[in-house]
């Protein structure tokens, strides 16, 4: 394990179960269909917990360009590697993504509706205005990274002893996006992470899915651009309230 593979994994892992649960809930016949968007959120906090706890001891578990970006804007990451780390996590979303397509296929062939497809794999606003959309992906990628920031390690007693918590401190940047998806992701999907829209819908675009109609490649942009002007903003008022 290397920091290359933590990072792939560990997208792979968040993409694998987040976009699952989307297809658990909105494709034809599944166990799940109906779940409805509490279902989706809860889960997919739990993936990023996932992902976490699997890459944080070997690459700090950015699974986020915008993370990545951020922590380079803070100097709390090298630039020289942040190509790197993009690529990885590219890597990750392309192979979760088609693992969630080969695990549900019969319910894609089953399912009629394109938009219920593409769901499956990339965001969508629910009323499409590019602009209010990319203020959506915005706002809730910079509380996203603004919030990170202010994570803390388990400490106790006055000398600040650590006294760790294992896996369990993954916990807190699961409960952050358990909450940015039930208050502000009612609007885009809130994808608040590029490599998270963009490497699926790719995925979307290449794969033979039956009667999957357009990737929707004129809104792609927002799921890209939104998180990371937010990451750009969280991390420079960070800088400068600590400098």
């Amino acid at each position: 394990m290397n920091e290359f593979f933590a990072e792939l994994i560990g997208t792979f892992l968040v993409i694998l179960l987040g976009n699952g649960v989307v297809a658990n809930v909105v494709l034809t016949g599944t166990k799940g269909h109906g779940g409805g968007w509490i279902v989706i959120t809860t889960a997919w906090a739990m993936a990023v917990f996932v992902g976490v706890v699997v890459a944080a001891p070997y690459s700090g578990a950015h699974l986020n360009p915008a993370v990545t970006l951020a922590l380079a804007i803070t100097q709390k990451f090298q630039w020289v590697n942040v190509p790197y780390y993009i690529l990885s996590q590219l890597t990750g979303g392309i192979l979760g993504a088609t693992t969630v397509w080969i695990f549900y296929r019969d319910h894609f062939n089953a399912t009629e509706d394109q938009g219920l497809k593409r769901a499956c794999f990339c965001t969508s606003p629910a009323i499409k205005n590019k602009f209010s959309n990319l203020f959506s992906e915005i706002i809730g990628t910079f509380v996203l990274i603004f919030v990170i920031f202010y994570f803390t390690n388990a400490e106790l007693g006055t000398e600040k002893t650590p006294i760790g918590l294992g896996s369990i401190g993954a916990l807190p940047v699961a409960l952050l996006v358990w909450v940015l998806g039930l208050s502000l992701g009612g609007t885009t999907g809130y994808a608040i992470n590029p490599v998270r829209d963009f490497a699926p819908r790719l995925t979307h675009a290449l794969l033979p899915i039956k009667g999957k109609g357009d990737s929707e490649w004129d809104y792609a942009w927002v799921p890209v651009v939104g998180p990371l002007i937010g990451a750009v903003l969280a991390g420079l008022l960070y800088h400068a309230l600590n400098l």
